[in-house]
């Protein structure tokens, strides 16, 4: 185990492997938990998604010249233990590809994540590094899982989720028979907290976003707020029926949706990191109140 934390005023923060995940955001102005603690329906917390979001339709298997992978769901980092150490009043985990890794996914990279502290949050930045000499394919994405009820008197459906700026987006509706997707025009604005929706379209997926944050509301009192600017798409989930935790995941590729001949590197959402090149991103979560 390589549990570390970080401590102010306000905020303690808590981390561990695997993937030097987020185990607690706690405010001890208002005495609240902002993270789902792994005791629901989903046994996650907040892995990093990397280098692929989901998987391929063939069950996560893929060729790169001319070899067959297999790469997991959601990738190789959130399996991995990372090395994390404290410095300069951050937590910093860093991580790099070997033989075990490229047997999986065929390229030389250097992955670090760093979590600093807010007066009332966290900001988590990201530098993706192609330690190779040739050309990577990758994808990214958040998965950050937080606490909705605290409380007895707290309902799942008596929270939301209002996105800033409200503006047009498409919500891309999938099928389990991975069948065409239908792309459907939306104004992404406010969302009501829904296990129906959740059950309906088991992730709520939009793309083309302008959004740049999402507050989560209980009834008309802001709780959190979740910045991640540059981020083309984002996702809802909930694991269903009797969980009351809910993931806003910015992502900038997706799982495959459908089936597609699409080769590795093309896949929609696919980004392209050339040799001794670096991809940044990073987000920020708030406590309100």
């Amino acid at each position: 185990m390589s549990s570390l934390k970080l401590e102010n005023d306000r905020m303690i923060l808590e981390t561990d492997n695997p993937a030097g995940q987020m185990h607690s955001l706690y405010d001890k102005k208002t005495g609240r938990e902002l993270l789902y603690q792994a005791d629901q329906g989903w046994s996650g917390r907040n892995p990093t998604l990397f280098p692929v979001v989901g998987k391929t339709w063939k069950g996560g298997e893929y060729e790169w010249n001319n070899v067959s992978y297999t790469l997991k769901n959601h990738g190789l980092i959130r399996y991995e233990d990372l090395t994390g150490k404290v410095e300069d009043n951050a937590i910093v985990y860093t991580f790099d590809s070997n033989e075990e890794t490229k047997a999986r996914y065929p390229f030389d990279f250097h992955f670090e994540m760093r979590y600093s502290l807010l007066e009332n949050g966290v900001h988590v930045s990201y530098a993706i590094t192609n330690t190779g000499a040739e050309n990577m394919p990758f994808s990214f994405g958040l998965h950050p899982a937080f606490r909705t009820v605290q409380n007895d008197d707290e309902s799942f459906d008596s929270f939301s989720i209002r996105f800033e700026p409200a503006a047009p987006a498409e919500q891309i509706v999938f099928f389990p028979d991975l069948s065409p997707v239908r792309r459907e025009p939306v104004e992404l604005d406010t969302w009501k907290l829904s296990i129906p929706d959740i059950e309906e379209y088991a992730t709520l997926i939009y793309d083309k976003i302008e959004a740049q944050s999402a507050t989560l509301l209980y009834k008309d009192e802001p709780r959190m707020k979740m910045s991640f600017a540059g981020f083309p798409m984002v996702a809802l989930w909930n694991a269903g029926k009797g969980n009351d935790f809910i993931c806003i995941e910015p992502w900038f590729g997706h799982t495959d949706l459908e089936k597609t001949d699409a080769a590795f590197d093309q896949r929609e959402g696919t980004m392209i990191l050339k040799p001794a090149e670096t991809f940044n991103a990073s987000y920020s979560i708030e406590s309100l109140g």
